[in-house]
């Protein structure tokens, strides 16, 4: 590893999208994975944590460590579960085994708190699901909000439409009242949404082609992807592969020239029609960092290099 590495935090609700950042970021010197934190979202906290550690085993890895955070958001109530997106048990058709290493029995809110102590303005989370970890970790440790690096998050949809609802993509929408505190807290955020995730596009003859080249590891990731792109294919006809939500999020951390950011003041509609919207105000201080456009082909190159 590169000792310039940049020290890494995932927080993840593992299905599939979630499955691929956790092996890009395995996969790239440039970072050095530190801990996986998890939460409810795609499927349960628990099965998140079950989810991750299967990943982290079929890459190989067994000394990062995974926590168990949020089972729900913070004021509401999560019912439902996007199984028909992501399979029954959150990663596809691929075969579930009971991994060989457990969550630590330390809870990812207090790890998120004692870390970003531990190594202050050190860290880079990037988070991919629903924001509730970290929004309890503030509350809990406001001052914290000085001591992370970097923030990046999969969630919102600024200048686009969302995938939820017309206005509002699925990680704000789950937890809109922890996505408001996060945007409020000036922290060094940067929003990797649905304006850029949704440029990018992983074919599925790549897919097909990792079952081909690398039976184990890359079937196995096979199995977990051809899922996702058959959803893709009912909710998006004739796309041929699926977009790379989460793993252009851990792309961004890696190398930021991926994208274009602009600064914005975004709010988040917490009530009304409209719940959930990342909403872009004219007036007001910028609250983060907006990705508006993404060099896709790079990027898909860089990933299909890395990941398998």
């Amino acid at each position: 590893m590169d000792l310039g590495a940049k020290l890494l935090i995932l927080d993840v609700d593992t299905g599939v999208d979630d499955a691929l950042a956790i092996a890009y970021a395995v996969r790239s010197p440039e970072l050095k994975l530190h801990g996986i934190t998890t939460c409810y979202g795609n499927v349960t906290v628990s099965e998140a944590a079950r989810n991750t550690l299967i990943v982290l085993e079929k890459l190989g890895v067994y000394d990062v460590p995974v926590f168990k955070g949020a089972e729900q958001p913070l004021k509401r109530k999560k019912e439902h579960y996007v199984r028909h997106i992501h399979g029954e048990h959150g990663l596809g058709e691929a075969e579930l085994f009971e991994p060989q290493n457990k969550p630590s029995g330390k809870n990812a809110v207090d790890y998120l708190i004692e870390q970003f102590r531990a190594y202050p303005k050190q860290i880079t989370l990037v988070m991919v699901g629903p924001l509730t970890n970290l929004a309890l970790a503030l509350q809990k440790a406001p001052d914290i909000a000085e001591l992370i690096g970097e923030l990046i998050i999969m969630g919102g949809a600024v200048r686009t439409r969302g995938n939820v609802t017309s206005h509002a993509e699925a990680n704000i929408h789950c937890d809109v009242d922890a996505a408001d505190i996060l945007f409020k807290a000036k922290l060094p955020l940067t929003v990797v949404g649905l304006d850029v995730t949704m440029e990018t596009l992983l074919p599925l003859s790549a897919v097909q082609q990792w079952r081909n080249e690398n039976p184990d590891i890359g079937g196995y990731f096979a199995d977990i992807t051809e899922f996702y792109i058959r959803f893709y294919e009912t909710r998006y006809p004739c796309s041929g592969g699926c977009a790379l939500h989460d793993p252009l999020a851990v792309g961004v951390a890696i190398d930021a020239s991926f994208v274009k950011r602009v600064p914005l003041h975004v709010a988040i509609d917490k009530t009304g029609d409209e719940i959930g919207r990342t909403r872009e105000l004219d007036d007001g201080e910028a609250t983060c960092e907006v990705c508006v456009e993404v060099d896709a082909e790079r990027f898909l190159t860089h990933f299909l290099s890395r990941v398998i």
